[in-house]
């Protein structure tokens, strides 16, 4: 009887350090070493209120919505501002399709390539407050293919949707760099 008391009283003396741990030492352990979020400095950079305009890349119309999807997702998650309309944004990025390109990147012992690399090439612009500036950017995306098949139309959807994901990483990653900047 005596030892399960004494693991009752163990484990309550362990939630009480946690919590004490997770309230209170852990925001000051934030906070002293200097961090800020990356929302903090990309808004140096771009305002709060951002419109997107993607031009059309003609071998493959569909992607453009994609692109300007995932793009609105990121103003939203990564810089923490709002998608708005052109006439009341702040911001304005252009988003153009430079490049998209299929390589293969591994063969069968027979010589027929079964992974293929896509690269995702954009070329972005963008007019802030704080001046204009453009930005090439490039994504990639690795996928496995049947040996002797040709790439569908479905896995190269998939491809340039992951590339220009990628891409639009690479993005967010500059302008964070650039606001840390200034």
């Amino acid at each position: 009887m005596r030892m399960r008391e004494y693991g009752n009283v163990v484990k309550s003396a362990v939630t009480l350090l946690l919590s004490l741990f997770t309230f209170y030492l852990l925001p000051f352990t934030f906070s002293g070493c200097g961090y800020k979020p990356a929302t903090t400095f990309t808004k140096k950079v771009l305002s709060d209120r951002i419109y997107t305009d993607v031009e059309v890349y003609l071998r493959d119309p569909e992607n453009a919505v994609l692109v300007k999807d995932a793009l609105n997702e990121a103003i939203v998650s990564r810089f923490g501002a709002r998608v708005s309309n052109r006439k009341d944004a702040t911001t304005i990025v252009h988003v153009k399709f430079n490049d998209v390109s299929f390589t293969p990147i591994q063969y069968d012992v027979n010589g027929y390539a079964i992974y293929y690399r896509a690269k995702v090439s954009l070329k972005i612009r963008y007019e802030a407050p704080t001046g204009k500036g453009t930005e090439t950017v490039s994504g990639f995306y690795d996928f496995p293919i049947q040996p002797r098949a040709i790439i569908s139309d479905s896995l190269r959807f998939l491809a340039i949707k992951n590339g220009s994901g990628k891409a639009l990483d690479a993005f967010v990653s500059r302008i964070t760099r650039r606001g840390v900047e200034l």
